[in-house]
């Protein structure tokens, strides 16, 4: 693949906290290598702007292999960029052209509520996962997990669920702010094994409460979510997270 340097022109969005006022602000970035990876184009910005004594632009990463979910950038109006199944981090500039102008923004939601420029608050999945509570069933230690024997379609119905990094971009992507695929996605990878199935139910009800209270929108199975989550979510654990929701519910039990 052919190697070449471009000059763009960014519209990142400036917000000091979640009380000041943001507003978008225009940075030139110049000779920018089609090999760059989306962050490190920032990081070259953010130099320029420390070498100019200005601030820098506050953006969240971690890993930058796209394991962690960090990277929550909206970009031209796609969480994560214009990608299929890839994290900011894991974006390259060779997506661009020279003379691009590329549009930078938080996630938007009120669950969501900025820190600094780029950079959001998404303690309220933690908050979501805590509330799901613990399994009752005795795991053993390592050596103990072939001793349950599991369907393998389960097992790897469970382990696609399990796949999600928590980054928050089915949030961003839904007009909802819905956080659904995210919350299905926890349970599921517990809920399609056996050892999880003892507090399904409740996990299921205590997790759709926590989510209500965190101040996310409905789901209204517009799809968004799952054609932007980088890791492929699959809608199907939304449909599995109600079938739970509705049995607890029918039941009237949490148990």
């Amino acid at each position: 693949m052919e190697h070449y340097n471009m000059n763009l022109t960014l519209k990142v969005w400036r917000q000091k906290n979640n009380k000041a006022q943001g507003k978008f602000e225009t940075f030139q970035v110049k000779d920018i290598s089609s090999e760059m990876s989306f962050l490190e184009m920032f990081d070259v910005l953010n130099e320029q702007l420390v070498a100019d004594n200005k601030e820098p632009i506050a953006f969240d990463h971690d890993c930058r292999e796209g394991i962690c979910g960090m990277c929550s950038m909206h970009i031209n109006g796609r969480a994560h960029g214009p990608w299929h199944q890839t994290t900011t981090c894991q974006l390259h500039m060779r997506e661009y052209k020279d003379g691009d102008t590329i549009v930078v923004e938080p996630w938007r939601a009120d669950a969501f509520p900025v820190i600094k420029d780029l950079v959001v608050d998404r303690t309220a999945f933690d908050r979501i996962i805590e509330s799901g509570g613990y399994i009752s069933v005795n795991t053993g230690n390592a050596q103990d997990a072939n001793c349950l024997p599991i369907e393998k379609q389960q097992a790897d119905l469970s382990f696609a669920a399990a796949a999600c990094i928590g980054c928050g971009a089915c949030v961003a992507a839904c007009p909802n702010a819905s956080a659904m695929l995210f919350v299905s996605a926890k349970a599921s990878h517990l809920a399609l094994l056996p050892q999880g199935r003892p507090e399904a139910k409740i996990r299921a009800t205590n997790m759709i409460a926590q989510m209500d209270k965190e101040g996310f929108g409905s789901c209204t199975n517009i799809g968004a979510c799952e054609a932007e989550c980088p890791k492929g979510i699959s809608l199907d654990n939304i449909a599995r997270m109600n079938r739970e929701y509705i049995a607890a519910t029918f039941s009237g039990s949490n148990e």
